[in-house]
């Protein structure tokens, strides 16, 4: 059965995005069979795998919604081993439509069931909130992985993710496990990245990824390609990086 990973943070550009879409980039190159789920309405998983946003007639909109089986939203991307289910703007009213929804917190956890084991992995690209959204990816998923940015407002806001994963733990989903914080934008030459990185492991001991993923220009190229950093540059550091996380997290759940 796949393992389902949430990606969230409800700070914005800390790294989530190239963190799903890199992760399952590298998880594919590594042999193991990927599902990447967008569930962020700014679609920029959808465009940084190569797809036109424009042309997405359906994808988590509709799974959330149970109206169209999660098997007939699933595309094939450029990437190895990685497919994908898209977002559409149309994703921004969602959160509205599920307001009097019954079990409105479990419809991605439903509509996942019946694909679940065609994959070793499914990665699922939350949007920067706490909102329903949001709720519904880590009450579907078995674990979340939260990217830290290696800046002074880091760990502003992590106390309160952590507090949201409680309580879908205590009320939601038992289930839920932490995957491990992920530092990233890390850079040797500053000070204040240092101090980040000792301070998240000084408090989170344990519960924080050994790869560290760093400051890197082609890291932040890529997407404008439509690639994700491996096909874009496999040589390049922020290529290392992604493929060192993939390996940590495969042997992490092996």
């Amino acid at each position: 059965m796949g393992k389902i990973i949430a990606i969230a943070n409800q700070k914005g550009g800390v790294g989530k995005t190239t963190t799903a879409v890199n992760l399952a980039a590298c998880l594919g190159v590594l042999e193991k069979k990927v599902l990447l789920i967008d569930a962020d309405p700014q679609a920029n998983a959808t465009s940084g795998l190569g797809l036109d946003v424009e042309e997405i007639e359906q994808g988590t909109y509709q799974l959330i919604e149970n109206s169209v089986p999660a098997a007939d939203l699933v595309l094939q991307t450029e990437s190895p081993n990685v497919d994908i289910i898209p977002a559409h703007i149309d994703l921004v009213a969602i959160e509205i439509e599920l307001v009097d929804k019954e079990s409105r917190e479990y419809m991605m956890r439903t509509a996942l069931a019946s694909i679940q084991d065609n994959y070793d992995y499914i990665i699922i690209d939350c949007a920067p909130s706490l909102g329903l959204l949001t709720l519904n990816a880590l009450t579907a998923s078995n674990s979340v992985l939260i990217p830290i940015q290696c800046e002074y407002f880091a760990l502003e806001g992590l106390g309160k993710l952590l507090n949201t994963v409680k309580s879908v733990q205590k009320i939601h989903n038992t289930n839920l496990d932490i995957e491990g914080l992920l530092l990233t934008m890390y850079d040797s030459r500053l000070r204040l990245s240092n101090q980040v990185v000792e301070e998240v492991n000084q408090h989170f001991e344990g519960l924080t990824f050994k790869t560290i993923i760093q400051r890197n220009v082609r890291l932040s190229e890529a997407p404008s390609y439509g690639e994700s950093i491996i096909n874009y540059d496999a040589s390049s550091k922020g290529s290392e990086n992604y493929l060192s996380l993939a390996n940590e997290l495969i042997q992490k759940n092996a």
